[in-house]
Order: C-alpha cells, then sequence, then structure tokens
C-alpha cells in the first residue's frame, strides 16, 4: 500500500475516532503522560464538538472528565441538533409520502448517519438498524453494520463491536464483495487486539496490510504498527523476518517511523541492550492508546521473557553476568527477573546460584507428547469401558 493519501477510499469518519482517543488521554494519570500537553489535548476535542455540534457527546465528555458545563455552548449545539433532526425526520416523511423505498431507506441513513456524527449513541444505533431493515442490497447491509461496529468502538462498548462484526461476517459468506471482505478483517483485528487476542489479531492485520483502506479507523501508519506490535509478541522469528523484517508494505511504512523500525530490528538482531531501552519508549506509547493501554504490563512483560528465550536457545548453559551484560542491566535484576519467570513456567533454565550459571532446560516435546498420549489413551479406554457395561444392562 503506497504512503500517498488514500484516505477517500475509507468510509466516513463518522464517528470521529480521533474524539474518542483524545477523550482516552484526558483520563490518563501524569505518570501515563508525561508528555502530553493536557490543554492542547482538551483545546482539539472541544474544537471537534463543536465543529459537529456535539451536544450529546459534550454532556458525556463533561460528566466523565468532570468539566464545568458551558451552558451557552451546550443550549447552541442543542438548538442545531434540534433543528437538523427536524429537517431530517421532514426529508424522511416526505420520502414516505411521495417517493420510492430506496428513498426512504436513504432518508433514514442520513438521520442515523448524523445522530452517529453527533454522539447520540442509543437513537443512533436505533436509525442504523432501521437503515439496515430497509436495505435491499448486501452492501448496503454490510455498510450499516461497519457503522454500528464503528460506534461501538467509539464508545468502548465490547457488545455492540462483537455482535457486529459476527452478523458483517454472517453477511460476508454470504457474498460479500473484496473491499468489505478485506474491511472487515482490520474491524475484527481491532477488536481481537483489544481483547489481548494478539495471535488472530496479527492473522488478520497480516492479510490486510497489502490491501488497507479502513482509513475511517486510522492511518496506515497506525495500523502498521499494531501490526508489528502484534506480530512481535505471536508469530515465531521466521515469520517474522517474512511478514515484517522483509515485509515490503510494513518496511516502507516503517522506512518513516524509526522508533518502531529499531525496535524491530534490535529484537531480531539480537541486540538485547538496545531492545530494553527501546521497549521503554513502546511502553510509553503503548500506555497513551486507547486499544492496548490495559494490556502495557502484559506486553512488556510478555516482550521481555521473548527476548529471555531467544538468548537462551543459543545456549546449553551461559553466566548471569553474561545475560546481564548482552542485556543492558545488573546482575542482580536478571538474577530477579529469571526466577519470577522460572517459576511462572515461563521459562525453561535453572539457576546455579553459586556458579553463577543459568543453565537451559528445554521441555522433550516427544516424551511430553507420548506421556499425553498415554494419559488421554487411558481416559478413552475408562469411558469406552463405562459404556459397553451401560449397552450390556
Amino acid at each position: 500500500m503506497p504512503q500517498e493519501n488514500l484516505e477517500e477510499e475509507g468510509l466516513p469518519k463518522n464517528p470521529n475516532l480521533a474524539l474518542a482517543q483524545l477523550k482516552f488521554l484526558l483520563t490518563l494519570p501524569k505518570d501515563d503522560a508525561p508528555n502530553v500537553d493536557i490543554e492542547d489535548v482538551r483545546k482539539q476535542l472541544l474544537d471537534g464538538i463543536r465543529e459537529k455540534d456535539m451536544a450529546p457527546y459534550y454532556e458525556e465528555v463533561c460528566a466523565e472528565l468532570k468539566w464545568d458545563v458551558d451552558t451557552k455552548l451546550l443550549a447552541t449545539m442543542r438548538e442545531n441538533n434540534e433543528k437538523k433532526v427536524k429537517e431530517l425526520d421532514d426529508a424522511v416523511e416526505d420520502a414516505e409520502q411521495n417517493l420510492g423505498e430506496l428513498d426512504v431507506r436513504d432518508a433514514v441513513l442520513a438521520k442515523a448517519e448524523y445522530l452517529a456524527s453527533i454522539g447520540e449513541k442509543e437513537r443512533a444505533i436505533m436509525g442504523f438498524r432501521l437503515a439496515y431493515d430497509r436495505s435491499v442490497t448486501l452492501g448496503s447491509r454490510l455498510d450499516n453494520v461497519f457503522y454500528l461496529i464503528r460506534i461501538g468502538m467509539f464508545f468502548g462498548d465490547n457488545d455492540i463491536m462483537v455482535r457486529n462484526i459476527e452478523k458483517a461476517k454472517s453477511l460476508i459468506e454470504e457474498g460479500g464483495d473484496w473491499d468489505r471482505r478485506n474491511r472487515l478483517k482490520v474491524y475484527e483485528g481491532i477488536y481481537t487486539m483489544s481483547t489481548r487476542s494478539f495471535s488472530s489479531a496479527t492473522v488478520l492485520f497480516l492479510e490486510a496490510v497489502a490491501t488497507f483502506t479502513s482509513y475511517e479507523l486510522m492511518s496506515y501508519q497506525q495500523f502498521v504498527r499494531y501490526t508489528v506490535l502484534c506480530a512481535m509478541l505471536s508469530i515465531e522469528r521466521p515469520t517474522l523476518k517474512e511478514k515484517c523484517v522483509e515485509g515490503a508494505e510494513v518496511q516502507e511504512v516503517l522506512h518513516s517511523d524509526k522508533l518502531m523500525r529499531s525496535y524491530l530490528n534490535a529484537l531480531y538482531k539480537c541486540q538485547y541492550a538496545n531492545f530494553f531501552k527501546l521497549l521503554a519508549e513502546v511502553e510509553a506509547m503503548i500506555l497513551q492508546d486507547r486499544w492496548l493501554h490495559v494490556h502495557a504490563s502484559y506486553i512488556v512483560r510478555e516482550m521481555r521473557v521473548l527476548a529471555y528465550n531467544q538468548l537462551l536457545q543459543s545456549y546449553h548453559a551461559l553466566t548471569l553476568g553474561h545475560m546481564a551484560n548482552a542485556f543492558g542491566v545488573s546482575v542482580e535484576f536478571i538474577d530477579r527477573e529469571l526466577s519470577r519467570f522460572i517459576a511462572a513456567g515461563k521459562l525453561h533454565c535453572k539457576i546455579d546460584k553459586v556458579s553463577g550459571i543459568v543453565e537451559t532446560t528445554r521441555p522433550d516435546k516427544r516424551n511430553y507428547q507420548y506421556q499425553s498420549v498415554i494419559k488421554h489413551g487411558d481416559t478413552l479406554l475408562q469411558r469406552v469401558q463405562k459404556l459397553s457395561r451401560i449397552i450390556d444392562i
């Protein structure tokens, strides 16, 4: 996907997810967003609200962020909303009385789109469901469902997201076109990423990376960033090399994203000390992302485990000092880290504290599979014996 501006290929940015991200930044404690200019973020959010006369959303924002309500601004926006809704209601009534079914559907859809643009959640959902019922073509019904998914994303409503993603998948199976199939992969990928299903998100993102057009959700640069973050967590090193380290579409974007390029290369090229430094910067970025914020500790922990395992795979044994030097940390730190992860079953090694040596204890997969077959075989035989007794009776 070339990096020139292709946003016209996306659906309308309605509702505008950028505003939801701005509101999220204002909910963060200072420690999670030390470099964020709160006043500038507040101004951007208010400007976006004023631009679309988002009276319902303004009330929600004021309540959640404990802002003083500007009653004059709210009254003006409400008046504009009521005037516009009346115009749209009149258009629906006129279409029902004088025009055809397609015109009625268009009028109902226009009203739902306006309600979504001002943050009127429940009425917008009802409007899109009504427009869905009046839609004839599969493409029109899918577009309504995509609107509902975006409303769920905007308000952080996982129930709306998952129900409508499932509905979209069933519609796609009926014969959805290529563009909508690829768009759904991005929508579902965002949901699975937000629920910590990074492996599923990686598969979906990598399938869509060359055909991305979902600019209504995010920029292509942000999409590639999510793709790399999820891929590093969930796919094997050879696949990571093929899809990200040498993937043309990914590398085209990473050329202008120094942090993610360095982060990916540091892990792949085994530059562990640099990787740890970059991981701290990536953590700061994740903490300010509304989809990944709650998973920041998990992501950082799993990436440290991944780096430790990658180093240990190359040795039968190595000293704590060598590991500490490789990661640019103290021996005491690496000792605590390894002990914690070994106890949690994350690392297959043991520490000889007297000699200061870490010995790898790779699990015997063949023996494990043999024991598993014996165990499950015994269980199956017991069930067959019980069933035979019942049949004999």
